[in-house]
């Protein structure tokens, strides 16, 4: 029995198909998504999408999808599918018999006595996706019909019929090339046959997306389409397509795909789809390795890079791909800030988080490879220069106040991790002390002492062992609610917020912890009682009157909802391992339901990965991006957790 397994019977119907997506990409930053029935629900979908160095590696869909069509007996059936206001036409998914997603994903399709086998593949590290048709049966002669559309836009934007794009082609072997307008690639379109190229240059308008509607954004677009392909297939015969920015050798085709499959990871286990969804987020261009926040519309982010690398690759034994990253990052860290996303002149220094992250992923690095000397070698002097940096002030009113602790924060501006803004104003500003950052920031002067301890840099230690004490003082001080048994959210001017959130769970979880193991379990038993849910942690308890249970609708109203109520699995990391911490092997049947709870997964919203987050309230439906990199990366930590404890 295979470990992904779909119901076969509901593939005909658009409420099941329509809600399960598929997502491959080419480990370079390129992507195909779509839903298991090839039917585009989001301007994010397509079958090639590429991050363009000439537009600033911004994501741009060059192809859409196609429509094939098979021929027999001169009767044309269109096995495609698109959605228009009030309709889907056609309506190809009707002829679906078989999904499968391993090894890669795969549509099986009768028509009468033709059975058709449909293979899609993206090529690693390269700007290339084919699809391989099979004919497994038919009883008399039979052709294939190959209709592509063409979009040549920003994955963020929508294409609209306009004069303005170059309809012209080129014909080179076996197929055309295109490029629609000026800047772009040209796109070669090719077969490993000999076919028909029939140019019928057409605008083929308001393709209808229901989750960008959904999401209260515009939902309508308009493709180009070039003409169609036609080629003869006989029963057992395999017919290549590809699509690529370079010219390809027709007669390769077949030996490539063939090639790229075996390299395709196996997906019979949560495990091994976890591990295979931890390997699309690492993207590895020129001399960089960079991690993609969530697909299909986040980019580089530099607090989801550091909390998500350990799980995505530490807990999958890729120590290389973590250093890679690390290094990487390191070289954008600026007045003692890294960018929390954008790079270069784009890039936004506007997080107070992400620096005290950096610390913690090089500490699982440290712990990983056991290995003191090269990490103080390699990144010592970053980590002094980020210490010094908070220490000193640095923007956004980030500074170490007397007491030893963190302060941050301005009016308009959201720092940590609970970033949203509605109409310019933050939902939860949190200026001032907030606890996560101060554990961190404890957290991070333990871990630069200990290994200037072990590399005996005694000026450190002397400047810094004082200011580590008092920040622990102080932080207790500070933070702790005798009467709630639990820490405070964050503390300002009017004292001490004590919204029950899931921020207090760090100060539990970090190996250098400011707090007893008495308020540890204080803390651990309020996120247990209040936030625990089977997919994550809730951002609000439901008891506060700001707790908004269901993350839906436009922007506005989904950020205001994202993190005052909302779930978020990558939170269950750290939940799970301050469990251990106190609880011991006692902890592993939690950590175990928990898992359980994800297994499901597998077959839903995001196939074979975790989506960003899920409602507050029951049952949690998942939402956000279909396949989120701190999302894989804590649940797949929480496995390397039950292994360590078992």
């Amino acid at each position: 029995m295979k470990y992904l397994e779909f119901d076969k019977n509901e593939m005909v119907n658009l409420e099941y198909s329509l809600n399960r997506e598929i997502l491959s990409t080419n480990r370079a930053g390129g992507y195909f998504s779509t839903t298991i029935v090839l039917c585009n629900t989001r301007k994010y979908h397509g079958l090639m999408v590429l991050p363009l160095d000439q537009f600033d590696r911004e994501p741009h869909v060059l192809l859409s999808c196609l429509d094939d069509t098979i021929i027999q007996k001169g009767q044309h059936f269109n096995l495609g599918i698109h959605r228009y206001p009030g309709i889907y036409e056609p309506r190809g998914h009707k002829y679906i018999i078989d999904f499968d997603y391993e090894p890669t994903p795969t549509i099986t399709y009768r028509v009468g006595g033709v059975i058709l086998k449909k293979e899609l593949l993206f090529v690693h590290n390269e700007e290339q996706f084919m699809v391989r048709y099979t004919l497994i049966d038919a009883h008399s002669p039979t052709k294939i019909k190959i209709k592509p559309f063409l979009a040549f836009r920003n994955a963020h934007s929508l294409s609209k019929a306009n004069m303005w794009a170059d309809t012209r082609y080129k014909e080179i072997p076996n197929g055309v090339k295109y490029r629609l307008y000026t800047g772009f690639p040209y796109l070669n379109l090719q077969l490993n046959k000999k076919n028909d190229f029939i140019a019928s240059p057409d605008w083929y308008y308001n393709f209808e997306y229901k989750e960008e509607l959904n999401r209260g954004y515009e939902g309508h677009e308009d493709l180009f389409v070039p003409g169609y392909f036609e080629v003869s297939i006989k029963k057992g015969e395999s017919i290549i397509f590809s699509a690529a920015t370079s010219e390809v050798s027709p007669n390769s085709l077949t030996k490539k795909f063939n090639s790229e499959l075996q390299k395709r990871p196996p997906k019979n286990s949560f495990e091994s789809c976890l591990k295979n969804a931890a390997s699309q987020f690492i993207i590895h261009h020129e001399k960089f390795t960079n991690i993609i926040a969530g697909y299909p519309w986040f980019g580089q982010w530099g607090r989801d890079t550091f909390i998500s690398l350990p799980g995505l690759t530490l807990a999958v034994d890729d120590p290389k791909s973590c250093k890679a990253v690390l290094d990487s990052l390191s070289s954008e860290l600026k007045n003692g800030l890294f960018p929390n996303v954008g790079k270069a002149k784009s890039a936004s220094f506007n997080s107070v988080d992400a620096p005290l992250w950096y610390f913690w992923a090089i500490q699982q690095y440290a712990d990983y490879t056991k290995n003191k000397v090269d990490v103080w070698k390699d990144y010592g002097k970053k980590m002094k220069a980020i210490l010094k940096g908070y220490h000193d002030g640095l923007s956004y009113n980030i500074k170490m106040h007397d007491n030893g602790l963190i302060w941050a924060g301005e009016k308009g501006f959201a720092l940590t991790w609970m970033d949203a803004v509605v109409n310019g104003k933050p939902v939860t500003p949190r200026i001032g002390f907030a606890v996560e950052i101060n554990a961190l920031w404890y957290n991070a002067i333990m871990f630069t002492l200990e290994l200037a301890i072990a590399n005996k840099d005694s000026k450190f230690v002397k400047q810094w062992l004082p200011i580590a004490e008092l920040s622990k003082r102080s932080f207790c001080e500070v933070f702790w609610n005798s009467q709630k048994n639990y820490l405070a959210d964050y503390v300002d001017e009017e004292g001490q917020n004590i919204f029950v959130r899931p921020n207090q769970i760090f100060a539990a979880s970090l190996p250098y912890s400011p707090i007893s193991d008495e308020m540890k379990h204080g803390v651990i038993d309020v996120v247990e009682r209040e936030l625990l849910t089977p997919k994550g942690l809730r951002t609000l308890a439901p008891k506060n009157p700001a707790y908004i249970g269901r993350y839906e609708g436009d922007q506005a109203t989904r950020d205001s909802a994202y993190h005052q109520g909302t779930v978020w699995p990558w939170l269950l990391g750290h939940f799970m391992e301050a469990y251990f911490k106190i609880h011991g092997k006692s902890a592993i049947p939690l950590a175990q339901k928990i898992i359980d709870s994800f297994q499901s997964e597998m077959c839903t919203y995001g196939i074979c990965s975790i989506a960003e987050v899920y409602d507050g309230d029951p049952p949690q439906r998942p939402n956000g991006t279909i396949s989120q990199a701190w999302s894989v990366a804590e649940i797949t930590r929480i496995l390397r957790l039950i292994e360590k404890y078992s």
